[in-house]
């Protein structure tokens, strides 16, 4: 098993950049220097995450997101954040 995170990592099951097995063993999300517990996609290159929305859906039954701008720093939750 590896300790290096994607750039690019998405909760959704469809999506190209879904990864089950890092997912299992827990992904934390540090952005802006604040802890995000609703984050549906990231992009650590781009600096973006993808944010759920409350609980809307659109018409697919998919969870509505917003995406935000910033410094994105993932981490795997059995190890602490690097500052």
């Amino acid at each position: 098993m590896t300790d290096v995170l994607p750039d690019r990592l998405s909760l959704n099951p469809k999506s190209p950049f879904h990864d089950a097995v890092l997912l299992e063993r827990g992904v934390g999300i540090r952005f802006n220097g604040e802890e995000k517990t609703n984050v549906e996609e990231y992009c650590i290159s781009e600096g973006w995450i993808r944010v759920a929305v409350g609980r809307s859906l659109d018409r697919r039954g998919n969870a509505m997101t917003f995406k935000l701008q910033g410094t994105v720093l993932p981490y795997f939750l059995d190890s602490p954040p690097q500052a």
